[in-house]
């Protein structure tokens, strides 16, 4: 959004000077296909239109014009010995069938990508207030005159304090967001009304072009506030929320703790707020609801096992589910744990995957590609941050790291994240030093990284824990950040209009390429991607993009020669990736031939195996009866012990009554002799 301030001259009333965006589609189209060239007009020069924009902006801008005005290609393929007609119908036939409608919005977009003040000079009349919008500039707004009226015009003065560009003026124009002429460079935008409290680790969420704000942190205090920032009239409000009753027996109301470090998530007519770290922490993750018809709170019961409570974790919608990984629990431990809710059944999984998954962190980034691929990208431990980047297949349930292409951002975390088509963008976070200046982009089917912007100096972009959405003004898609923290707390709202060159070209690949996770997979088929070389090859190799059937023969011959030395390389690389190919081929016959021996080898193992512990339990039960005999037999001995030391205890008790009985025996002869001796009668031998 710009602030437009016309010069107060001589005590005069200044007045608002707004923006004029230009006529409704479809005349805007009409007028900058007109202005471009497309339409027969007297600016309609194949010459200047080659000279003015470069081979691929001319081959998009033909393509669309055609598809706007006459609708899909149905048109014959034309001969091959024509690479510049050849290059023009390729460019029309990629488009597929993308409605008219939209091939008019890209037109234009492209060409005020490439010329942005064409409507001004198309128009001839009074000129639009164009502005360069760069980052880590002040502006000093000062009139011009043209056509004896008097408009502003806004020049940019470098600032000392890497700070970001802001106007004179705190009025808001909110017509000025359609004038935006600059991509991919990020605006501090001025807003109106009630602007929340500085803060970070809040949650974020755009519902019919109002973006959400709630809770986060505020010098280690926990919010629980929530704010909308209307995108049409760019004026924030603080939305006095209700909270629902836990039941009518119970009319006490549920506790909305003041949270961070949780995520927002826009379903249906509500606003869920999942997981984040309060004063007093939970054993599980609570999942909150905002009801934005009625405007209460609410805590939704939730089944199966929940998750331990966190912060910092990821958040993705998929379809009807949502899936949360990683993070930080209560007590400082890192996570790794991938688990999903089921929004209409509000039931709890834990996925129990195969592969390495990433390592435990928190505070990273989390994108979904053609509903099935989870990306996870950076992250922090409490040592390190981490630049890798993690897919997991929600079908097959299985972790893989994939190579990553093109300018690999720096380790980051506390980073924020969100999609536009097939590119993923990512602004923010640091490493433990200094923050992230770059505003990077992964397209997601091929897994190149690209650097879309940089700041410079301690601003609110290169904090930990601001929030990124994406919203969208007059039909075009905008990037939102709010917050963060870098040394200070910040509220500022920062926009960014990010270019539609790449988004086009992607949905042209993906007319090629069909499978747009090829490169997630890393499974190439060499013809395929020998025929998109060469179809990238050859319209790079066009140097001069003609839009009538003029005499070309010179150009002619030299694309014929090129062409046919293109050709000529590419069925040589073809050559190599066949035998590349049949190498392949026969390395995996062979692995199978291997894999089936060793299937046969294994099962005769098996075999083995089973015999040999066969045989094992059969010895085992015959050491089972010999241990029951040996117990038996010891037994017998016990017995016999016992009976033989009876047998010396009777033997010993009979030899004492022998011994006494002869004792007696000699005792009674004796007594008889010395009877006589003395004189006595000796005893009849019945009394013996």
């Amino acid at each position: 959004m710009y602030l437009l301030k016309d010069q107060r001259k001589t005590g005069k009333m200044a007045t608002m000077a707004r923006a004029n965006s230009g006529p409704a589609y479809p005349e805007r189209f009409y007028a900058a296909a007109s202005y471009a060239g497309f339409d027969g007009s007297p600016n309609s020069n194949t010459k200047d239109i080659a000279s003015r924009f470069s081979n691929d902006v001319a081959l998009i801008l033909y393509a669309l014009y055609q598809q706007a005005t006459v609708g899909p290609c149905n048109v014959p393929k034309p001969s091959s010995w024509s690479p510049v007609e050849h290059s023009k119908w390729k460019s029309w036939q990629q488009l597929g069938n993308m409605v008219s409608t939209e091939a008019m919005r890209l037109f234009v977009k492209i060409l005020e990508e490439e010329e942005p003040g064409w409507y001004s000079r198309a128009s001839n009349s009074v000129s639009e207030p164009v502005i360069d919008v760069q980052m880590n500039h002040n502006s000093n707004v000062e009139p011009i005159i043209e056509n004896t009226n008097s408009f502003v015009e806004t020049k940019i003065i470098s600032a000392e304090n890497g700070g970001l560009m802001e106007t004179e003026d705190k009025e808001v124009v909110s017509e000025g967001l359609g004038s935006i002429v600059v991509y991919d460079k990020w605006i501090s935008t001025p807003v109106i009304g009630q602007h929340p409290k500085a803060r970070y680790q809040h949650g974020a969420a755009v519902f019919q072009d109002k973006m959400y704000i709630y809770g986060g942190n505020h010098n280690g205090r926990y919010l629980n506030d929530l704010h909308v920032l209307d995108l049409r009239s760019w004026t924030w409000s603080k939305v006095e929320a209700k909270v629902v009753p836990k039941s009518v027996e119970s009319p006490s109301p549920v506790n909305i703790a003041p949270c961070a470090g949780h995520s927002l998530i826009p379903w249906e007519n509500k606003l869920l707020s999942i997981a984040g770290h309060t004063k007093v922490p939970s054993e599980t993750i609570q999942v909150k609801a905002f009801d934005l018809q009625t405007g209460t709170w609410s805590v939704l019961s939730t089944y199966g096992k929940a998750p331990v409570s966190r912060a910092g974790q990821s958040v993705t919608l998929v379809g009807t589910t949502l899936v949360i990984f990683g993070g930080q629990d209560a007590k400082r431990t890192l996570l790794n744990d991938l688990h999903i809710l089921n929004l209409e059944t509000m039931t709890w999984n834990e996925i129990d995957a195969v592969g390495a998954p990433p390592s435990p962190r928190a505070d990273h980034a989390a994108a979904i590609h053609a509903e099935r691929y989870l990306l996870v990208f950076g992250g922090g431990s409490h040592a390190t941050c981490f630049n890798d980047l993690h897919v997991f297949d929600l079908q097959a349930m299985e972790w893989s790291r994939p190579t990553q292409q093109g300018e690999i951002p720096t380790p980051r975390a506390g980073h924020a994240s969100v999609t536009v088509g097939e590119n993923w963008f990512i602004v923010g976070g640091g490493d433990n030093k200094s923050g992230a200046l770059e505003t990077v982009v992964l397209n997601m089917s091929t897994l190149a990284w690209s650097v879309v912007a940089s700041v410079e100096g301690r601003v609110p972009l290169a904090s930990e824990g601001l929030s990124l959405v994406v919203g969208s003004f007059n039909g075009e898609d905008m990037l939102i950040s709010f917050g963060g923290y870098n040394g200070h707390y910040n509220n500022e709202v920062n926009v960014l209009k990010p270019s539609h060159k790449s988004t086009l070209q992607s949905k042209m690949m993906e007319a090629r390429v069909p499978d747009s996770v090829s490169a997630i997979h890393n499974v190439t088929n060499p013809t395929r991607d020998l025929e998109s070389e060469f179809e990238v090859g050859h319209e790079g190799k066009i140097r001069e993009i003609v839009m009538d059937n003029i005499d070309t023969g010179h150009q002619k011959f030299e694309g014929e020669e090129t062409t046919e030395r293109i050709i000529a390389t590419l069925k040589v690389e073809k050559e190599e990736l066949e035998s590349s190919l049949n190498k392949e081929k026969l390395q995996s016959l062979q692995l199978k031939q291997e894999l089936a021996e060793a299937k046969v080898q294994n099962s005769d193992l098996h075999k083995e195996l089973q015999t040999i512990r066969s045989q094992l339990a059969a010895e085992q039960s015959r050491c089972f009866k010999l241990e029951v005999d040996v117990a038996e037999q010891r037994q017998k001995l016990q017995t016999m012990e016992t009976l033989r030391k009876e047998l010396e205890l009777l033997q010993r008790q009979k030899a004492a009554s022998e011994q006494a009985a002869l004792n007696a025996k000699q005792r009674q002869g004796s007594g008889g002799v010395w009877g006589w001796l003395a004189g006595s009668p000796p005893q009849n031998a019945d009394n013996i």
